[in-house]
């Protein structure tokens, strides 16, 4: 294997087995650096073990099959993602393999399982290396393998593995101040155990030859003269306050600041059982989503937003009132005004223009084109593509585009299968599409082409997501754009970005600088203080259920109707709630089509969407767990109440009772009584 320079300075600490971070720029060779410390690992070593954790799924693949490839001529390696069924044998597959390439959860996963043919040690391994490692904090899964980890080590355990992580963008940690810059950096060193962060020093000036940076600029396009569409809006949400007798500051409207409002609203009406409150509350959280959407992308964009949200109300709610009632008129009358204003070209978003203008200047040499539009959301990049289709100037330039969005799940849109994904970077990388439209996904990791052109469409992001995005430009003479308008936040904030990054790089300099004891006692003092802190909120986790489960009931959040206690409920696989009680199914219906994961599972598969059956309200979904049906539900279409007060959680962990692990012997015979 052949390294550069700049390469061989960055690993020399790693080869003697020293715990590692490898700081350099997207596109320098991070991961090829990663596999020659593999390979004389694994050649070196009596007894060796790699794994390789990634962050997102589609990674797993494209280690495999890109870079790691060229250990498996003479090493077992193989790579196990979300849709894998080797997930289920984990152990199995670690004690048959050199080299196991995975996502963390799976490892977290199988660190945590009881069940032999899963579970695994740390001690397992002898090297850990763990991409974009920069994720290493907080609640991070990266994290709690390392607090793992941390508590094996403090606790004298010997024989824990090599770590290796890689990064391109350690950031500040929301740090502005040089202080807490490098407080950050040391954090991160603390919590992934590192002896030394390297970067290149010795041969920088080589390494600034092989990675060039961009032409930076900022695009901003003219202010709308007018917006007859979003003033529409507003009117509307005014009206909607004046029903509500809620008072409204519209120049709030259509800012991420109202929607924190109305977000908080529609929680208050949901937790007092006031169906006016928490229905309005929703209705106007749609309106200042289209406003948000008129903004970024089309008018029609932000009318077919709110149409189809009107017609799935329609089509599954069923249990109407005299504010239901109000809001769906309210729409059905200004439907037609609304739909004829989007037809008014000469108060469409200027933006859109910009766009246009950037895309023509850089697309008229077909041969060497290709780039990525970043915008925020997954609707706004399919509503660019859409766009981009009926723009003239554009199809007649022979521009190929296509859509990169994530693979998790989400009720915005439908999600990419890790399939679609890998086909549409295939098509990037041969050529046969040359432009994404593409939000968060596209930014850390992937094996993209050099770009000639990256474009941040309106989109506000932390100095990480930055310096990843203008990562992506790395053709000769490439430009990476800022479009946004003038004085806006998203310029300010990318304005920002530019110092946080000159502060990272100042704050890894100072860290880098510190004499070794001085750095290791306040490594050393870190990791205590992290490990304090887990048992800390341990117990705190283990105080907050303080409720007996029978006095604890929910709520539809529709209708408001009670529909089980908490003493119903059992967690299947550490992760879902089912109801178990056989008098449930009186109060829900079964949808006919069944819910589609592109993923497999080991003892059950997803059944049909559950509803409320007086109301139509979503509940969740039914799981079929070794052939035994039961309601899997959703914590965030109820409201709990418990004899202190009622509350609307969005995640299951912050419910204040315990939950019965389920007992599949148990409910069976049950079932037969």
């Amino acid at each position: 294997m052949d390294l550069y320079d700049y390469q061989w300075e960055v690993i020399m600490p790693a080869l003697e087995g020293q715990n590692i971070i490898i700081w350099l720029p997207t596109g320098a060779g991070k991961t090829r650096a990663a596999v020659y410390v593999c390979k004389r690992h694994l050649e070196t070593r009596t007894w060796a073990k790699v794994v390789v954790l990634v962050n997102k799924v589609h990674l797993v693949d494209q280690h495999f099959s890109k870079e790691f490839g060229v250990l498996r001529s003479s090493f077992q390696v193989t790579p196990i993602s979300g849709d894998s069924d080797q997930k289920f044998t984990f152990s199995h597959v670690v004690k048959n393999n050199d080299v196991v390439i995975c996502t963390a959860q799976i490892l977290h996963n199988a660190l945590s399982s009881s069940e032999e043919e899963m579970h695994v040690e740390l001690t397992d391994f002898s090297l850990l290396v763990i991409d974009e490692c920069h994720h290493t904090h907080k609640e991070a899964v990266y994290n709690k393998i390392m607090q793992d980890y941390l508590q094996r080590k403090l606790s004298g355990q010997q024989n824990l593995p090599q770590i290796l992580g890689l990064t391109a963008s350690p950031g500040t940690g929301g740090a502005s101040s040089f202080k807490g810059a490098k407080d950050h950096i040391l954090q991160i060193c603390a919590n992934l155990d590192t002896a030394k962060i390297m970067s290149s020093q010795k041969y920088h000036s080589h390494l600034e030859a092989c990675v060039p940076q961009p032409k930076k600029k900022y695009d901003i396009p003219h202010e709308r003269t007018q917006d007859p569409f979003g003033r529409k809006l507003k009117e509307l949400m005014a009206q909607i306050h004046q029903k509500l007798n809620v008072p409204s500051v519209s120049q709030d409207f259509g800012t991420q600041i109202y929607e924190q409002q109305v977000v908080q609203l529609e929680k208050t009406g949901a937790e007092s059982l006031c169906r006016k409150t928490r229905l309005c509350a929703m209705h106007l959280r749609k309106y200042n989503d289209a406003l948000l959407i008129n903004d970024t992308v089309r008018m029609v964009d932000a009318f077919n937003y709110l149409d189809e949200f009107y017609q799935q109300e329609k089509a599954t709610k069923f249990l109407p009132n005299v504010i239901w009632n109000f809001l769906m008129t309210l729409f059905d009358e200004n439907r037609s005004t609304l739909l004829a204003l989007t037809k008014n070209l000469e108060y469409e978003n200027p933006k859109l223009n910009k766009l246009e203008k950037i895309l023509q200047d850089q697309f008229q040499d077909l041969n060497s084109s290709r780039g990525i539009i970043f915008t925020k959301t997954r609707q706004s990049a399919h509503a660019l593509h859409k766009w981009m289709q009926g723009v003239q100037s554009l199809t007649q330039l022979g521009i190929k585009a296509a859509v990169l969005t994530g693979a998790g799940y989400s009720n915005q849109t439908k999600h990419m299968t890790q399939n679609e994904q890998m086909d549409v970077i295939k098509n990037f990388r041969r050529g046969d599409v040359n432009l994404l439209f593409s939000t968060s996904v596209a930014e850390e990791g992937l094996d993209i082409p050099e770009c000639n052109i990256v474009v941040r469409y309106g989109l506000m992001a932390n100095e990480i997501a930055m310096m990843q995005a203008r990562g992506r430009a790395r053709a000769e003479n490439s430009t990476y754009s800022v479009l946004a308008k003038a004085n806006s936040k998203e310029v300010s904030r990318e304005q920002l970005n530019e110092m946080l990054e000159e502060l990272m790089t100042q704050a890894i300099k100072e860290v880098q600088a510190m004499p070794e004891q001085e750095y290791q006692h306040r490594i050393g003092e870190l990791q205590k203080a992290a490990i304090i802190s887990q048992i800390m909120k341990m117990d705190r986790v283990q105080k907050q259920q303080l409720h007996d489960p029978d006095t604890v009931r929910f709520y539809c959040l529709h209708c408001n109707e009670a529909v089980c206690h908490g003493s119903d409920l059992r967690i299947v696989e550490k992760m879902h709630r089912v109801n178990i009680n056989p008098y449930f199914k009186h109060y829900y219906r079964v949808s006919n089509n069944p819910v589609e994961i592109p993923r497999t599972f080991k003892d059950w598969k997803p059944g049909s969407i559950i509803s409320c059956k007086r109301c139509g309200q979503a509940w969740g979904m039914e799981m079929i767990f070794r052939s035994v049906k039961l309601p899997n539900l959703s914590i965030e279409n109820f409201v709990v109440e418990t004899p202190d007060m009622r509350k609307k959680y969005k995640k299951w962990s912050k419910v204040t009772f315990a939950i019965k692990d389920f007992d599949y012997v148990e409910y069976c015979e049950s079932l037969g009584d």
